[in-house]
């Protein structure tokens, strides 16, 4: 028991001696370490010295010197560019030099050899940009003649634009090109020779001009559904029998959008179409054939009376229902109306006038209601002189005065057509028809007996045709 208890009085003391002797070695050996590593760090660069991004970790400065003479003589910048191009411009070309004026060995001063621990953990004193001496004539010739500033290779960059298709519009993706700043690229040019970088990307360096809208820009994408809305619509104007559709096929003609995907409504496109849709189913003073009582054919044109598309009122129309997109079938809006839609919109409810035989018929559908001979303008003038074409009686009017240059003649039957121009009766008159008018006429109405003139105001309403021949 005794010889135990010696034993493990012993045995810790032994231990604290290795332990004390472990640090103490281990102590030593670091001081070794550092003050050999200072040492070492006298004449050596520090590990992870760089100048102008080349690696001088651990030499000393003469070989730096070498290494730096060496190294700026294999120098090349590449700059990469856009469909996989790579340039270079070497330093040879441009007369690239180091500025040998001690900076290296300045530098390697900077760096305190007892201060090496601290320069694993700052990197200030471990890198260096060394000054380089070039021609920038040279360089600006150089960098004028990149591939990417040749006009014949310039693809200009374009926003996303737009196509008109059968399924509405799509977009057409923007063009990215391969145009660019110059003096963007020429400083970047400028930096990276003096610090020795050996590339430059010129997407990196933002050196292409990019387009303002792509294909995922929102104002991009709510322009084409704005545009896919207006030809959306439909328009179906109905002329009687006959149709006219208006939809995309022709909407999406009317519209321009700008580079910045501005939307303008070309409303002189709008009024074209107008123009052509009037032009074929408005009747006013078209020539028309006529069936006269005598079953001759005669074609007559000219006067009031016809469809009469109002067209400013129908531009607006149309525009509005594009934009908000609606389908719709409608009659445009007129100035004027007749009795019927085609060809023979006079129908069969007409006065007709035969100004050489002086004779006036009313037939209402179809059928003949009076009929007797009538006195009509002077022959003698113009300002007297009944005009032919189709009109339409615009009202009638009981027990009217007519008045004008001289004279005041009162009527019991006044139904006008053409202006002061109308169809009355005439108790003044004895006799009517024959050649009466060709020296005796009125100042251009249509002098009728009193039945005639009582009995077609009887029977007739007004817009119905008058025919005068």
């Amino acid at each position: 028991m005794e010889t135990e208890v010696a034993k493990s009085t012993i045995s810790p003391m032994k231990k604290h001696k290795k332990i004390v002797l472990g640090i103490i070695i281990s102590i030593s050996t670091l001081i070794i370490i550092y003050f050999g590593m200072a040492i070492y760090f006298m004449n050596h660069f520090y590990f992870g010295s760089e100048i102008n991004s080349i690696s001088v970790s651990g030499k000393i400065v003469g070989d730096v010197n070498e290494q730096m003479a060496s190294e700026i003589q294999k120098y090349q910048l590449n700059i990469k560019e856009r469909g996989g191009i790579n340039e270079q411009i070497r330093g040879e070309d441009i007369g690239l030099k180091y500025d040998m004026s001690g900076e290296f060995k300045e530098f390697k001063d900077k760096q305190n050899p007892f201060k090496w621990i601290s320069a694993v953990f700052n990197i200030k004193d471990s890198k260096m940009i060394a000054g380089v001496k070039y021609d920038k004539n040279l360089l600006k010739e150089k960098v004028d003649k990149l591939s990417c500033f040749d006009s014949s290779k310039a693809i200009e960059p374009k926003n996303a634009s737009y196509k008109y298709t059968d399924n509405g519009y799509v977009i057409v993706d923007e063009v990215i090109g391969n145009m660019g700043s110059k003096d963007t690229l020429y400083d970047s040019v400028l930096d990276a020779v003096s610090k020795g970088e050996t590339t430059i990307d010129l997407e990196t360096i933002n050196y292409y001009v990019k387009p303002q809208y792509t294909s995922k820009s929102p104002k991009v994408l709510a322009t084409r559904d704005m545009l896919n809305k207006y030809v959306s619509s439909k328009i179906t104007y109905t002329f009687g029998k006959d149709k006219e559709v208006l939809d995309g096929s022709k909407i999406n003609k009317w519209f321009t959008v700008d580079e910045n995907s501005e939307v303008t409504f070309n409303e002189s496109e709008v009024q074209i179409y107008m123009d052509v849709l009037a032009s074929e189913y408005n009747s006013v003073a078209k020539t028309r054939s006529f069936v006269s009582s005598s079953g001759k054919v005669i074609n007559i044109g000219g006067g009031t009376y016809g469809w009469a598309i109002n067209k400013v009122k129908e531009i607006q129309d149309v525009i509005s229902t594009i934009k908000e997109g609606k389908s719709i079938e409608k009659e445009p809006a007129y100035y004027q109306t007749a009795l019927y839609h085609g060809k023979d919109d006079i129908g069969n409810t007409y006065v007709e006038i035969d100004l050489s035989g002086q004779h006036l018929w009313f037939y209402k559908n179809g059928t003949l209601i009076t009929q007797g001979d009538v006195v009509t303008g002077n022959d003698g003038s113009d300002k007297t002189r009944t005009p032919m074409g189709i009109y339409q009686i615009n009202y009638k009017e009981r027990n009217a005065t007519l008045k004008g240059e001289g004279y005041a003649s009162p009527v019991h039957y006044w139904l006008p057509f053409n202006g002061g121009i109308g169809i009355h009766d005439a108790s003044w008159r004895d006799k009517f028809g024959g050649v009466l008018y060709k020296a005796g006429g009125s100042h251009g109405c249509v002098n009728s007996p009193y039945n005639v003139a009582k009995t077609v105001y009887e029977n007739i309403e007004a817009g119905t045709p008058v025919v005068c021949y």
